[in-house]
């Protein structure tokens, strides 16, 4: 979940200004998210191969806001729009992945994974007011809609190659078709998306007695994607750079993952598209244990 908050002054000159209208200020807020709980199982087919499934329940709540301020306001009203969207529902993702061992303690494995599209309960808000300094708001717009979502599937693939305990290269593409998807409020917004991520995982000495840092586990990795998000008629372009530590706990495979991202989000000047540049940082814990084998004596 987030929130962003974004305004611009639009003045004479500028490729969006209208003369009628004259200069004006535009506002765009909003905050809210998805969230997506799971719960996953695997079994091993034969040697190397092994399937798995996840069950994922989605739900969450999605408010925006974009207002429009007029400096002339005796002869233009100012404009305010909002918008509420909530999905909720349940859907599952299976995979398939082949591990085979090599000498010298290096190994490979590839996998593939698909999630069906699913249509999920949604419920969607949205009204628009005009006002004024000197007069009461009048609402010119107001749609409540209860139809459901619809998320197109996802399929991905991808391949690593490694040294146990030492060191892993991954790549791995994805691709979802949102150009079938539907979700209120987002008509003529929504293009395929395809990604491709890269990434590389170092171990000094997993086993050292001497030195925690040679313990932890480096990690850095690079993305490129076309967005999902279509504006003014062309796909944004997202690019990307992530560095992360994973910080092994003492006596236990349970670990600490910290992360940096800076991504890129950009589009063409012409298209009146701007480049968006953000910083994201993260923790995680990784819990493991054994549920069914206990020692009888701690």
């Amino acid at each position: 979940n987030g929130y962003y908050k974004i305004s611009r002054d639009i003045k004479e000159g500028d490729p969006e200004y209208d003369p009628i209208a004259g200069a004006y200020s535009i506002y765009h807020a909003g905050n809210g998210g998805l969230t997506s709980c799971f719960v996953g199982t695997g079994i091993n087919i034969f040697k190397g191969l092994s399937a798995g499934a996840n069950l994922n329940i989605l739900f969450g709540q999605i408010e925006r806001e974009t207002q429009y301020t007029f400096d002339d306001y005796l002869k233009v009203f100012h404009n305010n729009t909002s918008e509420k969207l909530q999905i909720s529902g349940i859907n599952f993702n299976y995979g398939l992945q082949y591990s085979a061992s090599l000498k010298n303690s290096l190994f490979i494995n590839a996998g593939v994974a698909y999630t069906p599209g699913k249509y999920y309960r949604s419920n969607y808000e949205k009204l628009t007011n005009l006002f004024s300094g000197y007069t009461t708001e009048d609402t010119i717009l107001y749609i409540k809609d209860n139809s459901k979502a619809f998320f197109p599937g996802t399929v991905t693939a991808g391949i690593s190659f490694g040294k146990r305990n030492k060191y892993v290269a991954e790549v791995d593409y994805s691709t979802t078709k949102w150009s079938e998807g539907i979700i209120q409020g987002s008509a003529g917004y929504l293009a395929d998306r395809q990604a491709l991520n890269i990434g590389f995982e170092y171990i000094p000495d997993k086993f050292s007695n001497y030195s925690l840092a040679r313990r932890f586990e480096y990690r850095i990795g690079c993305r490129f994607e076309r967005n999902y998000l279509m504006i003014n008629g062309e796909q944004v372009r997202e690019t990307g750079i992530t560095a992360g530590l994973g910080l092994p706990m003492r006596r236990t495979l349970s670990k600490t993952n910290i992360f940096l991202d800076l991504t890129r989000r950009a589009g063409s000047p012409e298209k009146n598209m701007h480049t968006e540049l953000y910083l994201t940082m993260g923790i995680s814990l990784n819990f493991y244990d054994f549920w069914f084998i206990k020692r009888k004596y701690d």
